[in-house]
């Protein structure tokens, strides 16, 4: 079969499309024929090493969680699923972009059949995070809360969740995403210098929590407009969070398959939007990076092995 492959920690070039054996699945797990697999910003410090403390790559290194497909295979001991049934779940082993991937039952729920191949092959990652950023500062509806990164993977979900629970939803992102906020019940702001001022206008309250995606300074902007500390919560600022006591829940903190699937029914029923920025075949994944690092994508970016 064809999988993305890394030998070493690098740039995008490093990444190559490999023949390599087709995994047997063991037992309680199923082999899974890709249909799509989403990427994740995570993936490229991964590969650069800037995670090498925390998460060190074995190489050669696979890449990938997010993932959809079809039953191919199952091992002994396999409960709930059989060959030929639609799943959508996610893999520890950095190995979904790939045409095959073998995948513990436990982490595959059903492909609700409403719901689009792009969709459920991306939700895992941005969906879980998502939805534990919104867990951690727990809002209702008398909160205004802010997120940045707004029209990104994860931040495109938050809005849509903490939407859901009635609060008032300020979202920083670009002005050519405002429009897709709007249309989504959040406040658009533009991110960038003066954002503070901004929001302070667009909020006319007091801000009561904050949604990080993005870093680079907002947990400080947080703490600026009064946020307390256990009401913010960052997925990329990690420094920032510990010398200030907010909160740093992510993926991690809602990595199942319960969590999955009412996000995967969710989104068939319409009632959670997954914006999907593009799509790209296996063997152009080092496209496919390019445009994430690029920054400022709305929504997701899809492989389709």
């Amino acid at each position: 079969m064809k999988a993305v492959r890394f030998h070493e920690y690098g740039e995008i070039d490093v990444l190559r499309v490999e023949e390599v054996e087709r995994p047997v699945p063991g037992p309680g797990q199923v082999l899974v024929e890709v249909r799509a697999a989403g990427i994740q910003p995570g993936e490229v410090m991964i590969r650069k090493g800037a995670r090498h403390e925390r998460r060190p790559a074995a190489f050669p290194s696979g890449q990938g969680s997010d993932l959809a497909g079809v039953v191919v295979e199952i091992g002994a001991q396999v409960r709930g699923f059989a060959v030929g049934d639609e799943v959508l779940g996610f893999t520890h082993g950095r190995a979904s972009h790939a045409e095959f991937v073998v995948v513990d039952d436990v982490n595959v729920v059903s492909r609700p059949k409403e719901l689009p191949w792009d969709v459920a092959g991306s939700l895992y990652v941005a969906g879980t995070t998502a939805y534990a950023t919104v867990f951690a500062v727990d809002p209702g509806p008398s909160d205004t809360v802010v997120v940045s990164g707004a029209a990104g993977g994860v931040g495109s979900l938050a809005v849509q969740l903490a939407r859901r629970r009635g609060a008032t939803v300020i979202g920083l992102a670009s002005e050519r995403n405002h429009a897709w906020l709007k249309d989504r019940g959040v406040v658009p702001v533009e991110y960038g210098e003066g954002a503070a001022e901004r929001i302070r206008q667009a909020a006319g309250v007091n801000v009561g929590a904050f949604i990080d995606t993005f870093g680079d300074g907002y947990v400080d902007l947080a703490v600026e407009l009064g946020v307390r500390p256990g009401r913010i919560n960052t997925i990329r600022d990690w420094p920032a969070a510990a010398r200030v006591g907010a909160r740093t829940y992510g993926e991690g903190s809602a990595a199942c398959t319960v969590v999955l699937g009412e996000l995967a029914r969710l989104a068939a029923r319409g009632e959670l939007e997954v914006p999907i920025a593009r799509t790209y075949p296996l063997e152009r994944v080092r496209d496919a990076f390019r445009e994430l690092e690029r920054g400022h994508t709305h929504g997701k970016i899809v492989l389709r092995p």
